[in-house]
């Protein structure tokens, strides 16, 4: 049940027609959904973009009073929040009334790189959806990615979460069977034109001009280490970049290519450090 006594996830229309006969009715909605994206807006609201839980759609509307005690921390991407949704019109912008349920953002404050993937991982559902086009598997999927950014596995998480993301909007890789007829338990490269994988054998003469397929992602699931994470995001970085967001005009969300060198810079120090502790022990 919503905060104001209404079953979650129940739409209702309300209101009477406005206009002639193409307008649509008002409508209320009260659902849970993440926050993906407040953007500033003349007074004191802002224009929000959230990923809709009922509806499990793309969906904006505007937010009065953001700077309010009640408001401080609830306008962060990733909070997750019930809301209600109303509007005079059904394809007006409506406006939203927010209550705070579970703030995601907030684990991660002590660690900038998980807080990194929950900011990319909402941007790119924010830049690459259209409004109110409806998309269940993303919705649920974003949710389970953020519980699992407390594993130790969650590095490989958000890669499989990009795989899942360009699959859902229509952009699938196939990493398990070889392009090239070779064998599928030896795989190791992706074709950046096909996106299917290729096996050791069979990609040898073309490996300069194919991408590496970490080995988590391979049908008999390798190690997870933060180099193969890498080699992940590298991958999904090209077809996001070259496929999902090839028709963008401002590119892959800036976001997302943060975290991605936060990631490296991350993975660099830590092989830094374990060159020097190598060094120590060998004087």
């Amino acid at each position: 049940v919503g905060s104001r006594g209404r079953p979650r996830g129940v739409r209702r229309s309300h209101g009477r027609p406005h206009g002639g006969g193409g307008a649509g009715v008002g409508g209320l909605w009260v659902s849970r959904q993440p926050l993906l994206r407040p953007g500033v807006h003349a007074g004191l609201g802002v224009l929000l973009r959230q990923l809709r839980g009922s509806g499990h759609d793309h969906h904006a509307g505007y937010v009065r009073g953001v700077h309010s005690t009640k408001m401080r921390g609830t306008l962060e991407p990733g909070s997750l929040v019930d809301v209600e949704w109303q509007s005079r019109l059904s394809e007006s912008l409506g406006t939203f009334s927010l209550e705070l349920s579970k703030s995601f953002a907030a684990r991660f404050l002590s660690d900038a790189l998980k807080l990194s993937a929950l900011q990319s991982a909402c941007s790119l559902c924010d830049a690459a959806l259209p409004e109110r086009e409806g998309h269940p598997g993303l919705y649920h999927g974003l949710l389970a990615l953020f519980d699992v950014l407390d594993s130790d596995v969650w590095g490989a998480a958000y890669v499989m979460w990009e795989v899942a993301f360009l699959r859902e909007l229509g952009f699938s890789l196939d990493l398990n069977t070889c392009a090239g007829g070779g064998d599928a338990r030896q795989l190791a490269y992706v074709s950046p034109k096909t996106g299917r994988a290729v096996s050791y054998q069979a990609g040898a003469p073309y490996k300069e001009k194919l991408l590496n397929l970490p080995a988590f992602l391979k049908p008999n699931s390798g190690p997870v280490d933060a180099e193969s994470v890498l080699e992940g995001l590298a991958m999904t970085g090209y077809f996001l970049e070259h496929w999902a967001f090839a028709h963008h005009t401002q590119g892959i969300p800036e976001a997302r290519n943060r975290f991605r060198l936060r990631f490296g810079d991350r993975f660099a120090k830590e092989e830094q450090a374990k060159i020097s502790e190598i060094s120590k022990v060998s004087a």
